[in-house]
């Protein structure tokens, strides 16, 4: 199973920089970056938080795939 991510899409959508979703979400910039990029997982807490700053469910920015 591979985790697809849309985080990118709906920062830019909301016009938010990685560091600004950083600081609503208490991460480090890096951490929204490797998660654009696929290289990490976010933790439940992580996707729930960040799902909120966009008032959407975590499913339409965190799906998994049979790839």
């Amino acid at each position: 199973m591979m985790l697809q991510v849309k985080l990118k899409e709906f920062r830019v959508l909301k016009g938010l920089s990685q560091q600004e979703l950083a600081e609503l979400v208490n991460v480090r910039r890096e951490t929204i970056g490797h998660l654009e990029r696929g290289e990490y997982n976010p933790s439940l807490k992580l996707a729930f938080d960040i799902a909120k700053v966009f008032s959407v469910p975590i499913e339409k920015i965190f799906t998994y795939t049979d790839e």
